[in-house]
Order: structure tokens, then sequence, then C-alpha cells
């Protein structure tokens, strides 16, 4: 199993590729890692260092990996943060490119632009582009819950909102939706929500007192990991979420501003608590209770 990543890449801590390619490895994924960014660390910290790469670097990377067989045996392109319009572009021609060469080929777009606490993080003329020339070619995007309204155009404050702006925005394919605080959340716990053409899950986990940067990209990866391990979407939804809580939650044990993905590594695979995903607009309180619940949307 191969996938290709494309993402930022930091020297200093762990978002982007830094996040994502130790965890799908350690789901014996094999990764292709195409940075769109070479960072000493993350933004956030006092200083940093290095820079966005150009277009043509990006786009010479990635006809090097054609070159190398790479899109005839992939199984997935995962892309992350872009960098720049520029790199927006390239990378929706690689995708097409790709899957016309490798019909079989999937592509998870995770739309790195914002989030609530701080609105859209990356130059304005990126959004549309993520919009209007990446997410077409998804079969999986993975937005948290700010990104995804962005994306559709409208609020989306309970189930009901989810689904139908979901269903709009992408009639094929799933949309993931991370960090999701809907109106029917009990305090204490958020929600990750997966909507197809014809059913819908979501999954509850308590809500830890930190955030750290880099949980979309870490999420994005163990999602794919899971489908690509042969998971269907509720259970791939269920693994991704429950090994990003332990992750998260070892990471709020030891202060650290980094998460401890490395350190928790034996985590990302079997995660010690599992959070069961069931299908439609309720939750169940336990696995026994989601069984005897099945209906879908």
């Amino acid at each position: 199993m191969n996938v290709i990543s494309i993402q930022s890449q930091v020297a200093y801590g762990h978002v982007g590729n830094s996040a994502a390619v130790f965890p799908m490895q350690m789901h014996g994924i094999d990764v292709i890692a195409v940075p769109t960014t070479l960072l000493s660390n993350r933004p956030g910290y006092p200083t940093i260092r290095g820079r966005v790469l150009d277009r043509e670097l990006v786009a010479d990377l990635l006809r090097g990996i054609e070159e190398r067989g790479a899109v005839d045996t992939a199984t997935m392109i995962l892309s992350g943060y872009l960098g720049s319009a520029d790199n927006a572009a390239v990378i929706a021609d690689f995708v097409a490119r790709a899957k016309a060469k490798n019909p079989t080929l999937l592509y998870c777009c995770d739309p790195v632009l914002g989030d609530r606490d701080r609105g859209l993080f990356v130059h304005a003329d990126i959004p549309p582009l993520v919009r209007d020339l990446l997410c077409p070619l998804a079969d999986i995007i993975t937005p948290n819950h700010f990104e995804f309204e962005w994306l559709c155009g409208a609020k989306t404050a309970s189930i009901d909102q989810v689904l139908k702006a979901a269903r709009a925005f992408m009639a094929r394919g799933t949309v993931v939706i991370t960090s999701a605080e809907l109106a029917d959340t009990p305090a204490g716990e958020i929600e990750t929500l997966a909507v197809e053409r014809g059913k819908a899950f979501r999954v509850r986990t308590p809500k830890l007192p930190i955030s750290p940067n880099g949980t979309g990209d870490l999420f994005a990866a163990l999602l794919v990991a899971a489908r690509l391990r042969g998971s269907d979407t509720p259970d791939a939804l269920s693994h991704a979420a429950s090994a990003i809580f332990a992750v998260l939650e070892r990471t709020a044990a030891s202060g650290s501003e980094e998460m401890r993905i490395v350190e928790s590594a034996e985590l990302l695979v079997r995660p010690q608590r599992k959070f069961e995903c069931i299908a439609g607009g309720q939750i169940a309180s336990s696995p026994d209770e989601a069984q005897r619940n099945p209906g879908s949307l």
C-alpha cells in the first residue's frame, strides 16, 4: 500500500507531513512524502525559518515521483497545507493526471484553511482554489467544522444542516468533518462526522483542554491508513477518532506544545480506548446500542 502525501514539512514539531508520515508507516503503509513547504517549525513560535516551495519545484518533485512509477503503485493521494495558490493549481493538475493514468487511485483532500479560533490563516487566494480545483477531484475531504462551513458557504449548527450542506457540496465520495460542535453535542465533548450519499456517521470524544497544531493532519493520516487497510467508513472514523484522542490525551498529560506522536506509536495502531461510531443523527451510549440502531440517512 502506497500513499503520495503532499503537505508542508517542518524540521521541528509535528504538522503536515511531519505529523502524517509516521502514523501511516506504523500502519504498514509506504509513504511518498512531497513537501509544499520546508520550514524550521510551524507558525506560532517566536521565530520561523525556511520557505514555501515555489510551484516549479513542487511540480518538478511530483513529475520526478511519476517517473519512478509512484502513480502506478499508489492507492491514495493525500494533500494538506499548500503554502501558495500556485501550489494548489500544481497539485490539482497532478491529481487529475494521476487519476487518469491510474483509475483506481483515490484522492483525500484535507483542506487546511483555518479554524474557529483564528478564522482563515492562509492567503485569501487559496481557499477558493481548494474549493473549486481540489475538492471536485476528491473522493474524501476532511475539513474541520470551520473549514466545512467556509467551503459550503453555509452555517451548520445542527445535524440536519450538516447533512444537507455536505451532500450539496459533494455529491459523491465522503465528507468527514472534524472538531464539530452541534446543537445536540453535549458540553465537554466534540464530534467527528462522516457523510456519504446515503449514509451518515458520527462519533463523540471528550474535549481535552489543549489544542495543538497538526491535529487535522494527524486525523487525515489515520483515516487514510484505516481505509487503505480495509476498514469501511464507520470503522475508519472510529479508529481515527480513537487514535487521535489517545495521542492528545498523552500530549495533555505531558504538558507539551507539540503532539506526542512518536511516543504514542503503539496507540496509533491499537488505541486502548475505542470510541464507537454510529449511524445517523443519534449517538449510542454503548456499542450494543449502536448495533441495535444501524439506520442510515
